[in-house]
């Protein structure tokens, strides 16, 4: 239930924040389907030297350590072209 997830919604976005200002490549978002209503989930894409390393900074997001959101966590590896995370 939303009531209950909020307030860990919101240290999600601080955290996320404060990982951003101390230079941690790093971005969040929610999807939402054609007409724009969301729903679908969320996804967080990162920049990380190993499956540990990710998996360790995934597992301080406090949606995940208060066990808000079911995850799976995957590599990533880019093909054609590039996507700048700012």
């Amino acid at each position: 239930p939303f009531p209950e997830v909020k307030p860990h919604l919101e240290a999600h976005r601080a955290w996320v924040a404060q990982l951003r200002a101390a230079g941690q490549v790093i971005t969040s978002g929610y999807r939402v389907d054609a007409e724009g209503r969301p729903g679908g989930g969320g996804l967080m894409i990162f920049a990380a030297t190993n499956h540990a390393a990710a998996e360790a900074l995934v597992k301080q997001d406090p949606l995940i350590a208060n066990d808000c959101v079911d995850w799976q966590l995957n590599r990533w590896i880019p093909e054609v072209g590039c996507i700048n995370v700012v």
